[in-house]
């Protein structure tokens, strides 16, 4: 069964300029980093364009793994650190990292 990492982000403090900031930097160096993940299969990054309720979240990111045991494996990986300490950079205090699963019906 598939599973996936979904990243929530929250609307960074420090208006426009720091959103445009955060969102420079995820693209250009954070995604980069996701990419060398072993495992992962696929990264979709939405950007929110409307918001209905809840917190201010301004962008969600969905990565894919064919199963568990493929996230958990990814998780030990130097390259999955360095994109850790990479979001820890850009991203303090913004930012909620769930792994979800198809539930049953």
């Amino acid at each position: 069964m598939a599973t996936t990492m979904l990243a929530l982000y929250k609307r960074p403090e420090g208006g426009d300029e720091a959103l445009d900031e955060f969102l420079r930097r995820y693209h250009e160096e954070h995604l980069p980093l996701m990419a060398r993940v072993p495992g992962l299969r696929e990264t979709v990054v939405e950007r929110v364009v409307q918001h209905l309720y809840g917190e201010d979240i301004v962008l969600v990111a969905r990565m894919l793994f064919d199963d568990r045991a493929a996230l958990d494996a990814a998780m030990t990986t130097d390259e999955m650190r360095a994109a850790g300490r990479n979001l820890r950079e850009i991203a303090p205090g913004i930012v909620t990292l769930v792994v979800a699963e198809e539930a049953d019906a």
